[in-house]
Order: structure tokens, then C-alpha cells, then sequence
């Protein structure tokens, strides 16, 4: 074939716009998929192309290079948000993300951060070809190329070889459990197509609500609950203060650099309460509101939403501030962002808090990521516990900092320590900084709860809402520094171990504890302490104080089917033997971490919980 002919052929849109998107699933596997792009990848991609564009040959006869273009574009922005989600989340987006497009504006600089430059070079062609539409003698050009028709029989074969490919690449793989590996098998384009069918057509099927109960549950876990638990009531008529830290994860705690502390009162509150070293985080898709949903209600996150954007927000969930309250309690929420943001309205709504304080309270002064800094939500938080203290009943509140979120751009009068020139720029410095500040902004809390006399009339304890450091978004410079400072290759165990610490006022509790805990045993814990039952009330996690072994679902960052036992971190494979245990001590791999019936106990629990709650009443408007 000479010169022109080749030319000639690579003229035709079908083949040219192929060749495009080709070059554009390469970018996307290059980010999402270890090894990168492959011949497998050709043979699962173009398939999908050829059968888009056949359709606009069939169909099409007038502006038909428009809808080429139109087509490109819809794929490219798919390629694009599947590169963007996979670095921040470590999972493939399907169109459940799209469901939550609207908070991507209101969390731009966050979203902004992840975009590598080249990533941008996927839409190069676009603007190439806009530019030249809107020249008279290229416009002519293309009509005439759009305008000529395709051997209806060359393009009767390409389309059914195409179709065929596309069914022997999705069928033999649609069983496997871990998605980015039915991704890679499938080809991109037809995982999120398969997605998009097989969610349509395979509803999970509700289990009887008389069949969930809390020996159904406690019997997957492996647990008995004592008949006398220790600790019980020892901070009976004690307020209630949970603090949820944002993006806080338990490497920083004791964690120095060039001598500095980064968390110094953090550190100084570990040495003198109680502190959970195995301790993880239960969040899902919602992140920080799917925190919030875990630790007051002790139930699991849906599939493929946040909780809060979710049918769980129609229903009366049974809650920590509802238990609370059915024991003399007083309940109020503290978040210094818009109520409205993630739907915390619905959520506050449906766990039954009697008062929330947010934007509209707290103001925009000291403005930093999304609402006023930390410093302004302790120190306009703390007068009105002090206000609820004087009341007659004892109080429940739970305080949600935010200042340390991602990017983690802090302004340069709220650095409190110097970093070393290694770190300057990074976002693994950027987030030290930040938690720094968090850090400095939690120990005026502290001070001002001891001060006000809080401290010693409340059980407080403090945790991490969920990773900050994902793993998929850090350069293999910031892997390195982040090496040094863990000991060992930063991975699962690090990334989703947060802190949990409980200051009681009344009793002697261990130092540490060291066995497996989560958001999801935060009610139970906390309920115990304060010496309200929870018997006549579902619920997923377990008290720490009065269990040794715990079963935890990883939901949504990690494949289905992952889960965190007493030892490891399980990541499924295709199935559950080819998956991978992740030692909690150094996340070096761990054989016989886990067993497969901890495997299937994990799918019983996800539904078990979405089952129950989705049969709950629905909340009365």
C-alpha cells in the first residue's frame, strides 16, 4: 500500500478518531493498571470504538464528523474521570460518581490538585480539531470525508468482530470480585458499560428483617457479648464529646522530623488516655459524612453512595444520638461548612440530632479549605458545650474539624513549624503542615475544655474520619519520604490506620489497646462506658473494651469483598483465593491472614446491615 493510499485510509474518521481515543486509553491505563498499557488493551478498547462509530456510519448521513467529535468527547471525559477518581479514591469511577458531580465544584481545589499535566494532553485533540472546524476550507474537507459512505459489508464484518470481541472480553470476567481487575480484563470501556447493565439488572435481594438480629450478626463476627462487660457505667451521667479529625491518619502520632513534633498535644493526649493503635477507618464514597453515618449509627455504608445521598437518609436509623437522647441526653452537631454540603441536613435529620451548628453559626472569618479554621470552631464551639453543661441533662456533641483537608493548602500564617527542604511542595508536606496546624488549633481545644471544666465532667474521645495520604496519588519521590518516615513500604495497614482515643474522667482504662477496632465500634464503646444499653438496638461494631477479635467490611476503596481482620488487611483478588493478606504490622504480605469463612462473613454483613436498614420505617416529614 504506498503512501497515499495509507493517507488516504488514515483519513477516514473511523479510523482516525480510533487511533485517537487509542492513544487516550493508554494515558488512562498508564495512571489506573500496574502494568500499564498492553496489547490486551487494544484488543478491549478499539472494539468499543469501532461499535460507537459504526453506529454513526449506519446512522448518520448529514454531520456525521460532528457527532464523531461528540462521541470522542463523551469517551475522553470517561477516560479522564476514570484517571482522576483512581488517584484520589484507588478505585474505577462508574456512573454512581456522576451522582455526586455537583460536590466536584464545591470541592474544585481538592479535585484540581490531582490533575497531573499530562493528563490535560487527552484533550488536545479537541481543541486541534475545533480549531480547524471553524476554518472555511477544513470545514469543506470534512464534510466531504464525513459524507462518504462505508462499504456496508466492510462495516457489517468490523461491527459484528467488534461486538464479539467486546462480549468474549466482559463475559469470562464478569464474576471476578476485585473491579480494577474486571477493568483491566474487560477494558475500560466496557467494565463501566457492563456496570451500567448488570447494576440494572441484578438488585440485591432484601434479607427478612426477621432474620437480622444481634446474635445473627455477633455469630459472623465471632463474638459473644458478656453477660457483666467490663467498664460498664463507669462514666454513667457523663457528657459526651466525640471529635472527628479531618483526614487524620495514626503515622503522624510520635512522629518526628529533623527533630520537630508534628503532633505534640496529640501525642501528649495518647500518653495519658487511652489509645487504640489498630484502629481503622469504616468510611466509604462519602468520605467525612460516611464517618459521621458510621459512628452514630454502628451500621455499614451502602454500595455505590455516600450514606448520606443514599435511600438510607428516608429512613428513621437507629442512632447513638436517639439512644442518647432516650436516656436524658441533649444532642448537637458541630461542622463549620454548609449544612446542606453531602446532604448533612438529611443525615442530621435521620440519626436525630436536636440541634446542628454550622456555617450559618461559625461565620467565614479565618477561612480555610471549605468554612472558618479549626481554631474558630473549638472556640466558638466550646461556650455553647459550657451553655449545654449548665443545663439539667447531660449532653452528647459531636465536633468535626476540617482545616487539614485536602490539598492541604494551609496560608503561611498558620504554619507552625519549619518543614525541611525534601518536603517543600509535596502533599505529603503539605498535609504534615496541615496537621501540624490541626494539631496546634486541638490543643487550644484541649486547654479550653479543661480550663471551662468540661474535661473532667465528660467522656471525650477523638478519632480520624478517614485517609489522607491515599496511597495511587503520591509521586515516587513523596513514596520514598513517606517510606522514611513509616519504616517500611507505606501501603493498605498504614493509609486506613487512624487514631482512637477515649479520655474517661472515671475510669482506669488500659494505656493501649492493641486488638483490630473501628468507626462502626465507636457506639457500642462509648455506650458501655456511660452505662447505656444497647441490647434492644442493632448494631454492627462491638465494645472495645470487652472484645478481643472484630471482622471489619472495607467498603468502596478497596475491591468488594476486602475486609480487615485481627492480623491483616484482605484485598480480594478475582475470587478469594487469589486475593492478598496485608500484614497490620509493616503491610508486608502475610500468608493465612485470613480464612474464607471470614471472607463470606463479610458479604453476609454488608447485607444483613443495607437489608435492615432499608426496611426500616420511613422518617415522618
Amino acid at each position: 500500500m504506498n503512501k497515499f493510499n495509507i493517507k488516504n485510509k488514515l483519513y477516514k474518521p473511523i479510523v482516525l478518531f480510533s487511533l485517537v481515543l487509542l492513544i487516550k486509553s493508554a494515558v488512562a491505563w498508564f495512571v489506573v493498571f500496574n502494568d500499564g498499557p498492553n496489547w490486551s488493551m487494544v484488543l478491549t478498547e478499539i472494539p468499543f470504538f469501532i461499535i460507537v462509530f459504526s453506529l454513526i456510519e449506519w446512522l448518520a448521513s448529514k454531520r456525521k464528523i460532528l457527532y464523531y467529535m461528540i462521541a470522542n468527547l463523551l469517551i475522553t471525559v470517561i477516560y479522564f474521570s476514570v484517571l482522576m477518581y483512581y488517584k484520589y479514591y484507588g478505585v474505577i469511577a462508574t456512573y454512581h460518581a456522576l451522582q455526586q458531580a455537583d460536590k466536584v465544584t464545591k470541592v474544585g481545589e481538592s479535585t484540581y490538585s490531582l490533575i497531573a499535566p499530562y493528563y490535560l494532553f487527552i484533550f488536545l485533540d479537541i481543541i486541534f480539531f475545533l480549531f480547524f472546524m471553524f476554518r472555511p476550507k477544513y470545514i469543506a474537507k470534512w464534510k466531504e470525508r464525513g459524507l462518504k459512505r462505508m462499504n456496508r459489508a466492510v462495516l457489517l464484518v468490523i461491527t459484528a468482530v467488534s461486538i464479539g470481541l467486546c462480549f468474549f472480553s466482559i463475559w469470562p470476567n464478569h464474576a471476578s470480585m476485585n473491579e480494577i481487575k474486571k477493568a483491566e480484563s474487560m477494558g475500560i470501556l466496557n467494565y463501566e458499560l457492563y456496570t451500567l447493565f448488570a447494576d440494572t439488572t441484578e438488585d440485591e435481594e432484601l434479607i427478612d428483617s426477621k432474620e437480622i438480629t444481634q446474635q445473627a450478626v455477633n455469630e459472623l463476627k465471632g463474638i459473644q457479648e458478656p453477660a457483666s462487660p467490663q467498664f460498664y457505667g463507669a462514666d454513667k451521667g457523663k457528657n459526651l464529646i466525640v471529635v472527628q479529625m479531618e483526614s487524620f491518619q495514626s503515622f503522624l502520632l510520635g512522629l518526628t522530623i529533623d527533630g520537630q513534633e508534628i503532633t505534640p498535644n496529640l501525642n501528649k493526649l495518647v500518653q495519658e488516655n487511652t489509645y487504640f493503635n489498630n484502629f481503622y477507618t469504616n468510611a466509604g464514597q462519602g468520605t467525612t459524612s460516611d464517618a459521621e453515618f458510621v459512628v452514630n449509627t454502628s451500621f455499614y455504608v451502602p454500595k455505590n453512595e455516600p450514606a448520606t445521598s443514599s435511600a438510607y437518609m428516608e429512613k428513621s436509623v437507629p442512632s447513638l444520638p436517639k439512644l442518647l437522647a432516650s436516656n436524658g441526653y441533649d444532642t448537637a452537631t458541630f461542622h463549620t461548612n454548609s449544612v446542606d454540603f453531602w446532604n448533612r441536613k438529611e443525615l442530621y435529620k435521620a440519626v436525630g440530632f436536636d440541634t446542628y451548628y454550622d456555617q450559618s453559626f461559625f461565620g467565614d472569618d479565618d477561612h480555610i479549605a471549605f468554612g472558618a479554621s479549626d481554631e474558630v470552631l473549638f472556640a466558638k464551639t466550646v461556650p455553647q458545650l459550657s451553655q449545654m453543661d449548665a443545663g439539667d441533662k447531660p449532653f452528647y456533641a459531636m465536633v468535626i474539624s476540617m482545616t487539614a483537608h485536602h490539598p492541604y493548602h494551609m496560608p503561611e500564617d498558620k504554619y507552625k513549624m519549619e518543614l525541611p527542604e525534601r518536603f517543600e511542595g509535596t502533599l505529603l508536606g503539605n498535609y504534615i503542615r496541615a496537621q501540624n496546624y490541626a494539631d496546634y488549633a486541638m490543643g487550644q481545644f484541649l486547654e479550653e475544655l479543661k480550663t471551662s471544666g468540661l474535661w473532667d465532667d465528660s467522656l471525650v474521645v477523638f478519632y480520624g474520619d478517614h485517609q489522607g495520604l491515599p496511597m495511587y496519588t503520591l509521586g515516587s519521590d513523596e513514596k520514598e519520604l513517606i517510606n522514611g518516615l513509616v519504616g517500611h513500604e507505606y501501603g493498605y495497614t498504614d493509609m486506613f490506620n487512624i487514631p482512637f482515643i477515649v479520655h474517661s474522667p472515671s475510669a482506669k482504662l488500659p494505656a493501649v489497646m492493641d486488638h483490630t477496632g473501628g468507626q462502626v465500634d465507636i457506639l457500642p464503646t462509648v455506650a458501655n462506658l456511660l452505662g447505656v444499653s444497647v441490647q434492644n438496638q442493632l448494631h454492627f461494631g462491638e465494645d472495645l473494651f470487652n472484645q478481643q477479635t472484630n471482622l471489619l467490611p472495607v467498603r468502596h476503596f478497596l475491591p468488594t469483598g476486602s475486609f480487615i481482620n485481627d492480623k491483616s488487611i484482605y484485598v480480594t483478588g478475582d475470587a478469594y483465593a487469589d486475593g492478598t493478606n496485608y500484614s497490620q504490622l509493616d503491610n508486608s504480605s502475610l500468608e493465612g491472614g485470613s480464612t474464607e469463612a471470614q471472607f463470606d462473613a463479610v458479604q453476609r454483613l454488608l447485607h444483613l446491615s443495607n437489608s435492615y436498614i432499608l426496611q426500616l420505617p420511613d422518617l415522618e416529614q
